[in-house]
């Protein structure tokens, strides 16, 4: 995975996945700056498109959204709300999965950070059309086995691939 991939590329982050998989999961916190650097270097992603649950009440998620917006990413927003167990969810599959589609004649080739079965049907249409450019699963091991089995050879790989050059720091539990 050295060389540069070129072309008017896109990214699309669904932040759930990218957050829970790396701090609950494997015990650390992305560098988002290094993170839009690294697309940008890597795969010639022009825009960056992160998909989040919005809450306004919450001063903290306040700074996270000024913090992604200051380095370069496009926030789509869902209304966070409760599911019926009382946990705040976003639940953005939808609206990535649109947001893409919509897109398709814009970009060339599409970058999917998720690792949530949900979006197979989406990675299989760009996959077909030849528009997809990487599929970056948050966490491999709790990757759909569909995943692994469909976008092999270079197109999947774990973002712990590139821990080194993204992270912001080891969390401990």
């Amino acid at each position: 995975m050295n060389k540069r991939e070129k072309g008017n590329n896109y990214a699309f982050i669904d932040g759930s996945n990218l957050h829970l998989g790396t701090t609950t999961v494997d015990f650390w916190e992305i560098d988002y700056k290094k993170l839009r650097i690294y697309l940008l270097n890597r795969f010639s992603i022009i825009k960056a498109y992160y998909f989040i649950g919005y809450i306004p009440s919450n001063e903290s998620y306040r700074n996270l959204y000024h913090s992604l917006i200051k380095e370069g990413f496009i926030l789509k927003f869902k209304r966070a709300e409760k599911d019926h167990n009382g946990e705040i969810k976003g639940n953005v599959d939808s609206e990535l999965v649109l947001n893409t589609l919509i897109r398709e004649n814009i970009f060339d080739k599409a970058l999917i950070i998720a690792g949530d079965k949900d979006y197979y049907c989406l990675l299989k249409y760009l996959f077909y059309k030849n528009k997809l450019l990487r599929v970056i699963t948050p966490n491999i091991s709790r990757c759909p086995k569909l995943f692994k089995r469909s976008f092999v050879n270079n197109i999947m790989f774990p973002i712990s691939n590139i821990k080194e050059k993204i992270i912001y720091r080891e969390i401990y539990p």
